[in-house]
């Protein structure tokens, strides 16, 4: 088990009058990913409600700011409970046995134009045994293909704009994996965390995001961009592609300023939890799913 501590600050100026919020930052509750502790704090006093939606457990923190600045922090410690499992034995799940819950992610989305990459697909890894390990090779291929580089994509950035730069930063990793992916008809999905173990020469600490692919009975972990440590990501949210899970989704006039992440994994004599490290077994912090046969 992980023990994993983080803060997330988000700084804004509202102009009149005022602006809608929907937030992302708040760590999912699931089943093997459980909140020990978790302080808000909102610097104006007004309404807010925290939802969850029932399907993907991700919650969205709601308001409606007033004219003026605005300052949201939050404070969370989380557990994680990884379900570590022999890559070899992981088989990929035909269409026909797939819960209806993952079918929605074999279909191409905004980002992820998988029906524009079934060649390419078929070409690189339709020889290769289905399974975990073709996932991992497809995983291996984006990292090699696209260099990570600050700046470099855009909000409106998808999977074959990236195939074609060969560059970008993590967002742009995973739609890229994504859409290889559901270009053979294995089930896979945008995740949001933050970068856990990533070089500080890339940058501050900041929201990361990568892959989840549905194999056997559950979703896997990947991270195709290759610079955080998927044993302490914190999952935040899951979607078919970035335009489900922004952090931050604002209607309104507002000026904002990058956000301060801080996060560290904690250890303790006694206790159970340790420190997040790469891992060459299959990584999944989501539930067993019951698979049609």
């Amino acid at each position: 088990m992980v023990r994993i501590q983080f803060a997330i600050d988000l700084h804004y100026e509202l102009s009149f009058p005022g602006a809608d919020f929907v937030f992302n930052i708040h760590a999912a509750k699931t089943a093997a990913q459980s909140v020990v502790s978790e302080t808000l704090l909102i610097s104006q006093q007004v309404p807010h409600s925290i939802q969850t939606d029932p399907a993907t457990c991700s919650r969205y923190l709601r308001l409606t700011g007033a004219p003026g600045p605005l300052h949201i922090s939050i404070q969370s410690t989380v557990d994680i409970k990884q379900q570590i499992d022999l890559p070899d034995l992981i088989q990929e799940v035909p269409i026909a046995h797939l819960p209806l819950a993952v079918l929605s992610y074999i279909y191409p989305s905004r980002y992820c134009q998988s029906d524009r990459l079934a060649a390419l697909a078929m070409s690189e890894f339709g020889h290769l045994p289905k399974g975990y390990r073709r996932v991992e090779a497809i995983r291996n291929w984006v990292n090699q293909k696209v260099t990570f580089k600050g700046n470099t994509s855009s909000s409106t950035t998808s999977a074959l704009d990236t195939l074609i730069d060969r560059v970008g930063v993590c967002r742009d990793f995973a739609h890229l994996m994504i859409a290889i992916c559901r270009a053979l008809n294995i089930p896979a999905r945008f995740t949001t965390g933050i970068d856990y173990g990533a070089d500080p020469a890339l940058g501050p600490t900041d929201f990361h995001a990568y892959v989840e692919v549905f194999l056997g009975t559950r979703w896997y972990t990947f991270d195709p961009s290759g610079t955080a440590i998927p044993m302490g990501f914190i999952r935040l949210a899951t979607g078919r592609d970035a335009a489900d899970v922004s952090f931050a989704t604002i209607f309104g006039g507002v000026i904002s300023q990058p956000p301060v992440i801080s996060i560290m994994a904690l250890t303790e004599t006694g206790q159970p939890w340790e420190l997040p490290r790469h891992r060459h077994e299959a990584l999944s912090t989501d539930a067993q799913a019951t698979v049609a046969v």
